[in-house]
């Protein structure tokens, strides 16, 4: 099969780029910076120059396609204007439905997230749970997949929307602060910590993708795909500190105080480009529960999660410590 990732050198697009050249599948990657792609070629990847923003670069990328998985996204960068995410989120993936159709692909595989549903209120949430974003990252991600289905109606491609939890281990970043936070013993918890939280292992969520891909059924389907074990913040930062040695966080502060000081803090840090040193998403964090079934993609794609939350913890922590980051 031969293959077009986005975003292949983002964590998520990186390892599923990886892993279907590894079962022996012709993978292409549109990268705008051929420089970042080198570890993607030495592992087979075929590097095509392109843009997501500018359909006239997808041409070649998509001729003799089969599936195409757009897992390029804006997620949330300081300074940038809400036309920006809007390109990259939402109207690019309309656009590469409608010319992946044009260029004969089966298949669209859009990756979007969970977080198009908001707050839960009475989790665990499955796919029809009213969709509430929150934020510009989270808007635009629901108008992508608003664009993206209308695009598969009007060409008939065959289209499957996969929403991933938040997604961790070896290679992502994004959770570094709260694994070196706990390690270090300098973790402080806003509120009581009875959140829940759920993750998904990055090996279970490229299977996942190539299901979304694979499976007849899955077409014109969406699906939510996260790991099989679901925590509260107290769980996991004390599953995370017996992994790294060190008695859990115990200090437990209100949120409000750190709530109006983000607001502050992005007022005045905003304008000028700047990312704040502290902001009400990263608050948020502590006061939102995300937790989710993934009953459906059990059922319809034989999804299982083959990674438990321990594990993950443990491998994660582990390629932290490798590059000297606890």
């Amino acid at each position: 099969m031969k293959v077009l990732v986005t975003g292949a050198t983002g964590f998520t697009g990186c390892h599923l780029a990886r892993a279907l050249a590894k079962r022996g599948q012709t993978v292409l990657a549109l990268v705008r910076d051929q420089a970042r792609g080198k570890d993607l070629a030495r592992a087979g990847v075929i590097l095509v120059p392109g843009d997501l923003t500018d359909a006239s670069s997808w041409a070649g990328a998509l001729e003799g396609v089969e599936v195409v998985y757009n897992i390029a996204a804006l997620y949330r960068q300081a300074g940038l204007p809400e036309s920006t995410y809007r390109r990259v989120n939402a109207l690019a993936a309309g656009d590469l439905v409608g010319a992946a159709a044009a260029a004969g692909v089966r298949r669209v595989v859009h990756c979007s997230t969970v977080g198009v549903h908001g707050d839960i209120d009475s989790p665990p949430a499955d796919e029809d749970a009213p969709l509430r974003p929150g934020d510009v990252y989270q808007d635009t991600k629901v108008e992508g997949e608003r664009l993206a289905r209308a695009a598969a109606a009007r060409t008939g491609i065959e289209l499957t929307i996969a929403r991933p939890s938040g997604i961790y281990g070896p290679g992502d970043r994004r959770l570094l602060k709260l694994f070196r936070g706990v390690a270090r013993r300098r973790f402080v918890v806003l509120g009581d910590g009875r959140i829940f939280y759920h993750l998904t292992y990055i090996d279970d969520l490229v299977e996942g993708f190539r299901l979304c891909a694979d499976v007849a059924a899955a077409a014109g389907r969406t699906y939510t795909i996260a790991g099989g074990e679901v925590s509260t913040l107290n769980e996991l930062v004390s599953l995370i500190a017996e992994e790294a040695g060190v008695p859990p966080p115990r200090l437990h502060l209100p949120v409000w105080p750190f709530w109006m000081a983000g607001a502050a803090c992005e007022a005045v840090c905003r304008p000028f480009g700047v990312e704040p040193p502290l902001y009400r998403r990263r608050v948020d964090f502590f006061t939102k529960s995300r937790a989710f079934r993934i009953d459906r993609a059990r059922r319809e794609l034989g999804f299982e999660p083959a990674v438990d939350l321990r594990e993950g913890v443990r491998r994660t922590l582990a390629w932290y410590k490798e590059r000297g980051w606890m």
